[in-house]
């Protein structure tokens, strides 16, 4: 008996810390109710301090929008639509009030992307390429909170670190993976692993399925 007590404790801390660890799924009723068709991506915030940052990742986050069943606005076509009204910077595009979007564009709802991070690290024995953006999808009609979330991908996560490598060894492979993903702008195909993650339908707390999906108005992964 004295045996079992503290393996029944034990299975109940690994129990908790495996739900602690699974994230909430979204509350998507607005979002249901709202039932967008269309969404105007709006050029992201940078708060990080690569410039490439915004043009990474706008290149990417279409793709997982429109294979979700949703229509999305060409980029070039937004973005030359805000340069003919003044607006080059991101944080102005932002300030614009829903209703005058909703005039120029005709747009169900807009989506609000920040760039938290985005570039590559060197620290000490590990070089790693990091995206993370957060999202907000407002609702042009109304100013509804339709859905937000936040995801991450790294480099990192596509190669094996191994553990047998020397000390030396890893030194010189950080330096060198740091000096080719910079050069090479890692970033650019972490930025499609982030915006996949984030937005795509089939995962978990990923926008719901859109009008011109089949499975239109369904929860993805939960």
């Amino acid at each position: 008996m004295s045996r079992i007590k503290p393996l029944l404790v034990l299975g109940l801390v690994l129990l908790a810390s495996g739900c602690a660890s699974t994230r909430p799924s979204h509350d998507y009723t607005a979002f249901q109710n709202a039932a967008p068709h269309s969404i105007l991506v709006l050029p992201p915030i940078n708060r990080s301090p690569e410039i490439v940052a915004p043009y990474a990742l706008m290149a990417q986050v279409m793709k997982p929008i429109s294979e979700a069943g949703y229509y999305t606005f060409p980029v070039t076509l937004v973005a030359q639509t805000f340069r003919n009204n003044g607006l080059t910077v991101a944080q102005d595009v932002h300030a614009v009030p829903i209703q005058k979007l909703r005039e120029i564009f005709g747009a169900d709802a807009a989506l609000y992307m920040s760039i938290e991070n985005y570039g590559t690290s060197y620290v000490v024995i590990a070089s790693d390429t990091t995206v993370t953006v957060s999202a907000t999808l407002v609702d042009l009609r109304d100013g509804t909170v339709l859905w937000q979330d936040r995801a991450s991908a790294s480099s990192s996560e596509q190669r094996g670190d191994s553990n047998e490598s020397s000390f030396l060894g890893m030194l010189v492979e950080a330096a060198v993976n740091q000096v080719f993903e910079t050069l090479t702008d890692r970033g650019f195909e972490v930025s499609e692993v982030a915006a996949d993650r984030l937005l795509s339908a089939d995962k978990h707390n990923g926008l719901l399925y859109g009008p011109r999906s089949p499975k239109y108005g369904q929860v993805g992964s939960q």
